[in-house]
């Protein structure tokens, strides 16, 4: 099952720069997003290690683990997904968590802190089972599979460049948002190999920037690694991550979130979310006026998260 397609980049209507947006969000599979390009990888990387068990990761939020779950469902792997509770100890459901449980996934709930004994747990089953199982972050820790993640949007900046080669253009900025740093660490993985010269802006949605760093960083390596490819001495100069606009961590936002969510609705019609693109879009226009960048040539790359649109209109007056 082929779940990925080129997506488009058209203008946006905004002041200082000029401003472009990728939509990943319309990729053609379980509402887009770039967990789409991201589980295409995990589910190829599983089959080439002979696993036949999807373990998945993530919080109630996870766009990944909808799109992972999606895809196993239709293609009739069992999974089971691992739910961290939020650093507070709540859990609240949303749209994915919903869209989760229509696919029957069984689910571990744990704390934020108990994640390793429950990747134990989530093992036992499936071997109990009969089953090869794969978790989509290497062992126990979250350690050792970054490269695979990388794959997807290292493919997704060749993509980039031949488009940019149509539209007559070359992005100053790429900005996104960056939370496990799987796209952020592939679009690296991309400018290195094409020597290019531009600003890939990560926007953290939870991460401090010296952590989601370090986790770029070994993304980078990893994949240079698994493909046999000379890494450039220096590659870290290339890794540009911010966290000054967490507006308190993951999950959490403020008024001016979702004024500027509002605003890209009622004015370029594109659905941003509170926890990842919206967050990231403000932090973006954000980023460059403390920046003074103007005259710019700016491409934002919206990478989904379209049920937490939906859950976040309440929010919104």
């Amino acid at each position: 099952m082929n779940i990925l397609a080129e997506t488009p980049i058209h203008p946006l209507r905004m002041d200082g720069n000029n401003f472009y947006i990728k939509r990943d969000d319309l990729l053609p599979f379980s509402l887009g997003g770039n967990k789409v390009r991201i589980a295409h990888a995990f589910l190829t990387d599983m089959r080439a290690k002979g696993g036949n068990f999807m373990i998945l990761y993530g919080n109630s939020r996870s766009n990944l683990c909808r799109v992972l779950a999606n895809a196993c469902h239709i293609q009739k792997i069992p999974c089971l997904m691992i739910c961290s509770d939020d650093p507070d100890g709540s859990s609240i459901p949303t749209g994915n968590s919903r869209l989760v449980g229509w696919l029957g996934v069984e689910v571990l709930h744990c704390p934020k802190n108990q994640i390793a004994p429950a990747v134990d747990r989530a093992f036992e089953i499936a071997k109990s089972r009969g089953f090869v199982p794969y978790y989509i972050y290497g062992n126990r820790l979250g350690e050792g599979n970054e490269g695979t993640a990388a794959c997807a949007y290292a493919d997704a900046y060749a993509e980039i460049c031949r488009q940019e080669e149509k539209l007559g253009v070359h992005f100053d900025y790429i900005f996104h948002a960056s939370g496990t740093g799987s796209t952020q660490s592939g679009l690296i993985c991309g400018h290195l190999l094409t020597r290019d010269k531009r600003h890939i802006v990560g926007i953290s949605v939870s991460r401090d920037k010296e952590r989601g760093t370090r986790i770029l960083r070994t993304g980078v390596e990893s994949y240079f690694a698994a493909h046999a490819l000379h890494l450039p001495d220096g590659f870290e100069q290339e890794i540009e991550l911010t966290d000054a606009y967490l507006a308190g961590g993951y999950g959490k936002y403020d008024d001016e979130i979702l004024s500027v969510i509002r605003r890209q609705f009622c004015e370029n019609g594109i659905c941003l979310d509170p926890t990842y693109t919206g967050k990231a879009f403000r932090g973006m226009c954000s980023y460059l006026d403390e920046h003074h960048i103007r005259g710019k040539q700016i491409l934002f790359l919206h990478t989904g998260g379209t049920p937490l649109f939906f859950d976040a209109l309440s929010t919104i007056t």
